[in-house]
């Protein structure tokens, strides 16, 4: 979950809701500086869903004590992210390999990114989860390798460059969730030719409209909408920051894309 302070309380915007942006900029993205992507749906739906494995959690999330709100997605022990993580392979693969092979390779590839546990008591716990969804993406690989339908988008090269595109609308949709209102890099953006680093910018301080730059997008602007519960107060109490929560107000959000 992300938790945004805001005039009327704060605003706590599940994971699912934030992978849901992540697919809005997925279906807009490309334009002749930076290609396209193929298998277009397939890619689509695999950042739509890569934070599927939160469902469960979201609908009773934890308490953070110290915050008084629900536990940032940062925050969690790692034996609860590695059960989350675990467990989403399962829930997208009903809806296509494909996807299910993206939200498996984001999940290890935040561990292979964010390095910290090779130091930690939890380095086994990691790298048994590690080794455990390399099995299951190599098998996944060589059902799609041998299907006709897949076979030009099974290369190691197009399975990479899908890969680090839904890591990239992944972290653009934190940034935009959370509510940017100073200017941002996002590096090693891949490219039609290459890589890039995109600058967002927003407009006089305001989180809703934000320039980018240079523009990766296919239309002029693109319009972003999602959604967000709004919790009044913190909490001490779990089962009442849950009760809260269950019955707060929903509210909509929107954030407009432009280029810079």
């Amino acid at each position: 979950m992300l938790v945004r302070a805001a005039p009327e309380g704060y605003l706590c915007i599940t994971q699912p809701t934030h992978a849901w942006v992540s697919g809005q900029l997925a279906q807009a993205w490309g334009n002749d500086d930076f290609g396209s992507f193929s298998p277009w749906r397939e890619v689509c739906l695999g950042a739509e869903q890569h934070d599927i494995g939160w469902s469960v959690w979201e609908g009773a999330p934890t308490l953070n004590a110290e915050t008084g709100h629900p536990h940032h997605f940062t925050e969690l022990p790692t034996a609860t992210h590695i059960d989350l993580w675990t467990g989403a392979k399962a829930l997208t693969l009903p809806m296509g390999r494909y996807a299910a092979l993206l939200v498996s390779l984001h999940g290890t590839g935040l561990y292979e990114r964010f390095t910290g546990w090779q130091k930690s008591e939890h380095k086994s716990l990691v790298e048994h989860f590690l080794e455990r969804e390399a099995t299951f993406q190599q098998q996944l690989i060589a059902t799609l390798r041998r299907d006709p339908h897949y076979q030009a988008d099974t290369s190691d090269e197009a399975i990479a460059r899908n890969r680090r595109l839904v890591a990239i609308w992944d972290w653009l949709s934190i940034l935009l969730c959370s509510g940017i209102t100073s200017d941002r890099q996002i590096e090693q953006v891949p490219t039609a030719n290459g890589d890039t680093t995109i600058t967002l910018a927003p407009l006089a301080h305001d989180s809703t409209q934000i320039k980018l730059s240079p523009w990766c997008f296919q239309a002029e602007s693109v319009a972003l909408v999602f959604e967000a519960k709004v919790l009044e107060r913190s909490f001490t109490d779990e089962t009442a920051m849950r009760h809260a929560l269950a019955n707060a107000p929903w509210v909509t959000l929107t954030t407009t894309l432009l280029a810079g």
